[in-house]
């Protein structure tokens, strides 16, 4: 089993690095793919010395900054043109604990979609301010009400996806990024009948960089999850 780890990076020159290492670190038979948005602080140059050292790692440089959604969709592209069976999305920042996986792996062989959940079991969040933890939890209810999904957290960034989900999936359909990107991946999967499995993480805020959350993606995030519904029950859901 081929297996990509897919990280959007923007100002991650500090994370990198040890992100990539974790991963090797946590399994084998898995390559890393990052998705560069021209960061100003030279990340890309981080990740093309590594390259030269390591063929497992590949990189995709873009001009702009484009957004989270548009660059995993970018990776996911990259991963069906070159086979790879799973291919799961992490952040850069540390935030999600490498070694967890494992866990997603083994958990794929009977889901097609692994979620790392903060909310499966409890509250499992370390560092969060007070008020960005209500309007999380708060946002992962208000988008399981609306889109009927048995989810506890659907904005979650780390995740895996069998190879055949996102062969069924119209990526050039999906245009939500930020928070809301999570969102409507999870939707269209489960729209398809795909099978959705939460597994819990711990989620431990970022010690380095700059948090890329803003009250823009809180509102996108708000809006999608009607769209998304709207478009279910009017059979437009591509």
């Amino acid at each position: 089993m081929k297996a990509l780890v897919i990280i959007p990076t923007y100002n991650e020159s500090d994370n990198i690095k040890k992100a990539i290492q974790l991963v090797f670190k946590s399994a084998k038979n898995i390559d890393v793919l990052v998705v560069d948005d021209n960061s100003p602080d030279k990340t890309a140059n981080v990740v093309k010395a590594i390259m030269k050292k390591d063929k497992r790692v590949n990189l995709i440089e873009r001009k702009a900054k484009k957004g989270l959604g548009t660059a995993y969709i970018a990776g996911f592209k990259f991963a069906l043109k070159r086979n790879y069976d799973r291919i799961l999305e992490m952040d850069a920042d540390l935030s999600h604990d490498p070694s967890e996986i494992p866990n997603f792996l083994k958990a794929s062989e009977e889901a097609d979609v692994v979620i790392g959940s903060r909310y499966l079991n409890g509250v499992n969040v370390v560092h969060w301010p007070l008020r960005r933890l209500i309007l999380s939890y708060g946002a992962n209810i208000y988008s399981r009400v609306i889109t009927g999904m048995p989810l506890h957290d659907t904005t979650s960034g780390f995740k895996c996806f069998r190879r055949e989900v996102l062969e069924a999936v119209d990526l050039d359909a999906v245009h939500s990024g930020g928070y809301s990107f999570q969102i409507e991946m999870n939707f269209r999967a489960w729209c398809k009948g795909f099978r959705l499995k939460e597994i819990p993480i711990i989620f431990v805020d970022r010690t380095l960089g700059q948090s890329k959350m803003n009250f823009s993606i809180m509102v996108e995030a708000a809006k999608v999850v009607w769209k998304l519904k709207y478009q279910q029950l009017s059979g437009k859901l591509e």
